[in-house]
């Protein structure tokens, strides 16, 4: 990940924290990289509630319905 990034402060439990030391301990992968494919993963996830942009399926859909 090349691009610029923005520290934040996150809290997570100890549990959460001696898992990604010993995540860290076997694979040599920052836990900053875990964090953010965490990230990811949720955003991911909820994409649907995300402002965004209809696709084009979505647009085709929407107007067939309309249609009904």
């Amino acid at each position: 990940m090349s691009r610029k990034k923005i520290s934040t402060t996150v809290y997570i439990t100890p549990e959460q924290n001696e898992k990604l030391h010993l995540l860290h301990d076997r694979t040599k992968v920052p836990v900053a990289v875990y964090i953010r494919e965490g990230i990811d993963l949720v955003l991911k996830r909820y994409e649907h509630a995300l402002p965004g942009q209809m696709s084009l399926t979505d647009a085709q859909r929407s107007s067939s319905d309309k249609k009904k």
